[in-house]
Order: C-alpha cells, then sequence, then structure tokens
C-alpha cells in the first residue's frame, strides 16, 4: 500500500466566527472540526499526519494528539497563502515516498471515502487530484478549468475573466499529490497575482508545463463546506446531523421524529432501538439493541443495555451504566452510577456516584445525597431492594440486599440485608389547630400590608 501522508492546514484564526477559540476548535457534532479532518485522513489510511498551526495554538495541537498522537506540527507564523501554509510543513513532504494529501482543518464534513479516490487516482497514474464541487453561489470562488476529463488550471475569481466566471465547478481547496510532484512544483508557485499571496492551486499549472497529469474528482457540495463564520458552522451541523440520522435508520433504528433527534460523532446504536422525538445524544454514547428512548432526553457518556427504557424528560451523563431491562422514567438524573439489570426508577429522582443493586426499585423523590461541599461520597444498594418515595440517601451508605427503606427516610446509616430503615420524625397530629395557625398567618399578612 502507498505511503500517505495528509498535511492538514489549520493555521486560520477565524476572525469571522468572533470568538475567544481558535476556528478549528468548534465543535460539529460534539467533535472539534480538525478532529473530524484527523479522523477521516487515518481512515482512508494516513500513515502520517503533519499539521500546520498558527502561533499560540496549543489547544489545536492538543486536539490533534488526542487523536493522532504521532502527528506532527509545523508554525505558520504568517498568513501568506495555502502554497506558503504546505511550505511550512516541508520536514514532513521532504521525506515522503507515496502520495500527499492537503486538506483544510475547517472542512468537518470530508469524508474518507473521497479521500481514499484521490490516493486511487495517484495510484494509477495521476500526479495531481484536485477536488472539485459544484456550489449554489460560485461567488468568490476559484474556477476549475477543464478540458477532456484533465485539469488545466485553477483561477482565482479576483483574477478569473468573465468567461472563465461563469465555470459552475470550484476549487475545494483538497488536492492530493505524488510527493515528487509536490516537491518539483511547491518552490515555483509566486505571489503574483490580485492578492499577492502564494496560492496552492499555482501547482496545477506549473504540473501541467511540466507534462505531468492533472486530474480532477466531484465532490458532493455538502461534503466540503468551510466553516469561517457562525452561519456555515451551524449549516455544518445540519448537514452532519442529516448524515448521522440516515445512517443510523439505515442501520435498523427507528427515529419517530428525525428531524429533531441530535447526535454526536461517536454514538453508537443497536438494532431495534426506538427513538422519540427531541432526544440530544452528547459524547460517548453506547446503546445496545432493542433500547426505548422516549422524548425529551439528554444522554452523555454513558453504556445502555439490552432492553432498557428512558424517559421521557430523563437526564443520564458523566460515565453511567445501565444493564438489561433497566427502567428510568419521567425527570429521572442518573449521574456516574451503575444500575445493574432491571432496576428501576420510574418518577423524579436523582442517582449520583451510585451503585445499584438488579432489580431494585427506587420510589419517586429519592435522591442520593451526595455531596457535602466538598467531595463525593458513594451511595451503594444491593439486589432487590426497595426505597420508598420520598428517600433521602446521605452518602457515604450502603443499604443490603433486599431491604426495605421506608418513604420519606433519611437514610445516615448503614442498612443492613433484608432489614427495614426508618428514619423520619414520628407524626404528632393536633386536633383543631389547623384554623389558629391560618388566623395566625393572615395576622401576619395584614400587618406587613398595613391594613
Amino acid at each position: 500500500m502507498t505511503e500517505l501522508l495528509s498535511i492538514i492546514l489549520a493555521a486560520g484564526e477565524g476572525t469571522r466566527m468572533r470568538s475567544a477559540r481558535p476556528k478549528v476548535l468548534h465543535e460539529v457534532g460534539g467533535l472539534a472540526m480538525v478532529g473530524h479532518v484527523v479522523r477521516a485522513a487515518q481512515m482512508a489510511g494516513a500513515s502520517r499526519i503533519s499539521v500546520v498551526i498558527g502561533p499560540d495554538h496549543d489547544a489545536v495541537q492538543s486536539e490533534v494528539v488526542r487523536h493522532a498522537p504521532g502527528a506532527v506540527f509545523a508554525s505558520q507564523l504568517e498568513r501568506r497563502g495555502t502554497g506558503h501554509a504546505v511550505r511550512v510543513a516541508r520536514s514532513a513532504f521532504e521525506a515522503a515516498t507515496g502520495n500527499v494529501v492537503v486538506l483544510y482543518a475547517d472542512n468537518p464534513l470530508v469524508t474518507a471515502g473521497t479521500i481514499a479516490t484521490i490516493t486511487a487516482k495517484l495510484d494509477a497514474g495521476a500526479d495531481i487530484v484536485v477536488v472539485g464541487y459544484t456550489p449554489d453561489d460560485p461567488t468568490n470562488l476559484g474556477r476549475l478549468l477543464t478540458s477532456d476529463g484533465k485539469l488545466l488550471a485553477i483561477r482565482e475569481h479576483r483574477d478569473a475573466t468573465d468567461e472563465e466566471r461563469r465555470i459552475a465547478l470550484c476549487n475545494s481547496g483538497i488536492i492530493g499529490f505524488r510527493a515528487d510532484t509536490l516537491r518539483a512544483v511547491i518552490d515555483r508557485i509566486d505571489n503574483k497575482n490580485a492578492k499577492g499571496e502564494f496560492y496552492l492551486t499555482d501547482a496545477v499549472e506549473l504540473a501541467n508545463a511540466d507534462g505531468r497529469n492533472v486530474e480532477y474528482i466531484e465532490a458532493d457540495k455538502n461534503e466540503v463546506i468551510g466553516v469561517d463564520d457562525r452561519s456555515r458552522l451551524a449549516r455544518a451541523e445540519a448537514q452532519f446531523q442529516e448524515l448521522r440520522r440516515e445512517d443510523f435508520m439505515r442501520a435498523g433504528v427507528t427515529l419517530k421524529d428525525p428531524g429533531s433527534v441530535h447526535f454526536s460523532w461517536d454514538t453508537e446504536i443497536g438494532r431495534d432501538v426506538t427513538i422519540f422525538p427531541n432526544v440530544v445524544f452528547g459524547p460517548g454514547v453506547k446503546i445496545a439493541d432493542g433500547v426505548e428512548i422516549r422524548a425529551f432526553c439528554d444522554i452523555e457518556d454513558v453504556r445502555i443495555g439490552e432492553g432498557a427504557t428512558i424517559g421521557p424528560f430523563a437526564r443520564i451523563r458523566g460515565g453511567a451504566e445501565l444493564g438489561k431491562d433497566v427502567h428510568l422514567g419521567n425527570f429521572v438524573e442518573v449521574k456516574k452510577s451503575v444500575l445493574h439489570d432491571g432496576v428501576k426508577a420510574g418518577h423524579l429522582s436523582y442517582l449520583g456516584d451510585a451503585e445499584i443493586g438488579a432489580r431494585t426499585n427506587i420510589g419517586a423523590g429519592t435522591i442520593t445525597c451526595n455531596y457535602d461541599g466538598v467531595n463525593k461520597s458513594k451511595t451503594t444498594v444491593g439486589e432487590n431492594a426497595f426505597i420508598g418515595s420520598n428517600s433521602s440517601l446521605v452518602a457515604p451508605v450502603t443499604i443490603g440486599d433486599g431491604a426495605y427503606v421506608g418513604s420519606g427516610s433519611v437514610i445516615t446509616r448503614d442498612v443492613e440485608p433484608g432489614a427495614l430503615a426508618l428514619g423520619r420524625a414520628r407524626q404528632e397530629n393536633k386536633p383543631g389547630y389547623a384554623p389558629k395557625l391560618k388566623a395566625r398567618a393572615e395576622a401576619i399578612k395584614r400587618a406587613k400590608s398595613g391594613k
């Protein structure tokens, strides 16, 4: 297999994003844009990745390393065009022996399939392969000048004639090179153009002048969308979500209202899962077969076992693990907890930093009091236990197998297996006392109002 080096250009500040963060760290589907591009390159077979970053872009470097620990970096101190940016990565391509594909960190929807198509054409004899597309509005975009299936040149909009501006096929910026071709042309690119920049696209005419084989492919316009402001970021997010929804439905997932369900880049869902409207999946969600997620749930960083039913209006997060046939009902929140097979929490509960044994029932209004203002502590409940409604379990505390906790209890000490725990004050009734309380309250109200 021919070696593939991917050079990812990620030095832009993204001033139109109006953000303190570098542009390429803004997220699509819960993943930084540069992360999407790195992953696409890896899936296409890139064995080496070089990323061109701007000064003080340590956060960009950290994000790249999270996905590609072996990536190398070059810093572009001046913004002098795409040709100059690639020159900055010279140490990477000087040693390349196969193919080099130049990608852009603000193209989060580029696919491994498109990159693989580029490399296949290079392996088949092309020296340069350019990715074009047909946008709805080509204004300000470079045009591909073609003839008989070959690419003759790329003309930037400012430098194009009126006739060239009528061409619909535009440049995405993504270009593949044979490594020796890149080395042969990169230093011959000049900046004699309207913007005074070094355009990587000039490599096309230089290669043609050398008698090299320059080809092009056409990608879907949505795949090569470049994100340079919040509006385009929203468009990229919408397109990402549409693609994910289609993928899941083809894989056997039922979406009751597809347009209202939002996925993350790494969401994993089994077969015969049903998802109701207005569900949001953050990063780190893995769902087994036969699960039902009802409306208005917010779910991230969780594993959900086979046959579970979740929601409506449930929130699960923080590395939670739910076993088979777990049932979480409306307004139940689970954080950093393990719920074993068959656990039920039907209504209005908070389970944080807890481990709940199999087939235990959690009554409505139950909370684990896991935070003392300084430390988080764990609540452990055994199997087949019953926690009565409106109970507070003050961690650290352990409730044994088969134990019962009476409704309204505040549990501060461990409960042995099979025991009944009651942690509430004895009820006292005072006949005829209610009218006196009401009269007192009304007197206080009159005193406050001055009447």
